[in-house]
């Protein structure tokens, strides 16, 4: 008699992971927003930690459903729903925090990055394109959907390493 193992639904994992990542990623937004630092590009960069954490782990869990087996598309499969998922949840939540929590975050924020053009030298004509190309970006839409392909856009290129390290493909004949 053979034994099949059932194979664990790649959407299903990675549903499950793109959520709790993402719930990870908003609290430490949150953290950062509250102590007033996104404007700090490490401290926020290392969000990214947390969605690389969240594409292993995913990866992981598939791997022990389904035997320690995983294949380079399902692990680029994995990578890109979690990460979708992930820049969609914290662009609705950076929507939501600005428009509804601290509705002066932005302005402080786009004040920052005006000091920062005027320190480093660029002309009033420059900061003000600046400053007019970072306001279009401020809509509930762009920020969501921005946040959600910027996110699926980087989280690819992460998957595509992470599933080259990860996978083990089951042998053609068993």
């Amino acid at each position: 008699m053979i034994e099949t193992q059932q194979q664990p639904s790649v959407t299903s994992v990675a549903v499950k992971y793109g959520f709790l990542t993402a719930l990870v990623g908003v609290v430490y937004s949150l953290i950062i927003m509250v102590a007033d630092l996104g404007d700090n590009r490490i401290l926020s960069s290392l969000a990214y930690l947390i969605l690389i954490g969240g594409i292993v782990l995913a990866m992981k869990q598939y791997k022990a459903q389904s035997g320690g087996y995983m294949s380079y598309g399902q692990g680029l499969g994995i990578g890109s729903i979690v990460s979708v998922l992930f820049g969609l949840l914290s662009g609705l939540f950076t929507w939501i925090y600005t428009s509804f929590v601290d509705t002066e975050y932005m302005p402080r924020m786009m004040e920052k990055q005006r000091e920062q053009m005027i320190q480093q030298g660029l002309s009033d004509e420059q900061i003000d394109a600046g400053m007019k190309m970072a306001e279009n970006f401020q809509g509930p839409l762009t920020m969501i959907l921005g946040a959600a392909v910027i996110t699926l856009i980087f989280g690819f290129i992460l998957s595509l390493i992470i599933s080259a390290i990860m996978k083990n493909s089951r042998p053609e004949f068993e």
